[in-house]
């Protein structure tokens, strides 16, 4: 049993400077690159051409777009699933490494990982990466691709410690507050996350035994903590709201028995765990550390 993805990174260049808000870079590209493709590949009457709701366009099963960015069931999908997760992540946070600006002549990259092995979506984000850097006098230098499979079953070394880094922040509702963070609520935001993926755009749920799984991850214990609070904002332009996408950043350190839950934290680093991932919350990094 596997999980296959595409992992791409995106080289462009700079003829003007650009500015990427700190914390919110991969907000402001997915937001960017939407309207783009509304633009591109919604039909002229299609309400999505003047950013309105598309769920009733009769286009929308053909529709890059609405695949991409705003999917739901043509069909009945997995319960309670009425607003699919999107079949991609951005990955932006080196787009803020010198405080978020970009100086005229200077290359900047981001990446993007895409889950739909059966609507390959990467010749669409081109298109809408070239339109969005020629808007931003910039031009696009070089795409890289490369798929990405992790084996959920593989035989691995016994491993009895890990440290999990939250790299970008992260709020796993049941765990909001950060004293909470018990390896068994991380580690099911990360199988259902993976196993939702895979239903939708994938080769099919994941065949486990969801409930034993659980009751073995609960055995894993916190040994050490050291995380903190991050409060951030998105602006809805199609709303005029202000949503918070915040969350936690650091690490925890977990011990127990672990080896069978190393290849769902694998997954999760390219998936992202929580809520927001689509725009790069959630990304985490697995240490073992005995």
């Amino acid at each position: 049993m596997k999980f296959a993805l595409q992992s791409c990174c995106f080289r462009l260049q700079a003829h003007r400077a650009i500015y990427f808000p700190p914390g919110v870079a991969g907000n402001v590209l997915r937001g960017g690159l939407g309207s783009i493709l509304r633009r591109l590949e919604c039909a002229d009457d299609c309400p999505g051409r003047a950013g309105m709701n598309i769920r009733n366009c009769e286009r929308r099963a053909t529709c890059p777009y609405a695949r991409i960015f705003e999917p739901t069931p043509s069909v009945v999908g997995p319960s309670g699933l009425a607003d699919w997760p999107r079949p991609f992540v951005i990955r932006g946070t080196a787009l803020t490494s010198s405080g978020g600006r970009v100086k005229p002549g200077d290359a900047f990259c981001f990446g993007l990982n895409l889950f739909d092995t059966r609507n390959p979506a990467l010749p669409h984000f081109t298109r809408a990466i070239e339109q969005w850097a020629e808007e931003r006098q910039a031009n696009l230098l070089e795409v890289k691709q490369s798929p990405v499979t992790i084996d959920l079953e593989a035989d691995r070394a016994p491993v009895s410690r890990i440290r999990i880094d939250f790299q970008t922040p992260t709020e796993l509702k049941a765990a909001a507050e950060l004293e909470n963070t018990n390896f068994s609520v991380l580690l099911a935001r990360a199988r259902d996350r993976l196993s939702t993926l895979r239903s939708l755009y994938g080769s099919g749920p994941l065949e486990i035994d969801f409930r034993a799984l659980a009751e073995r991850a609960r055995s894993v214990t916190t040994i050490r903590s050291q995380l903190q609070p991050v409060a951030l904002e998105r602006h809805s332009s199609r709303t005029g709201q202000r949503h918070g996408i915040g969350g936690f950043l650091g690490f925890v350190e977990y011990e127990g028995n672990l080896t069978e839950f190393l290849p769902y934290l694998e997954a999760a680093h390219w998936t992202g765990v929580g809520r927001h991932c689509t725009w790069g919350n959630g990304q985490i990094d697995t240490k073992v550390l005995g």
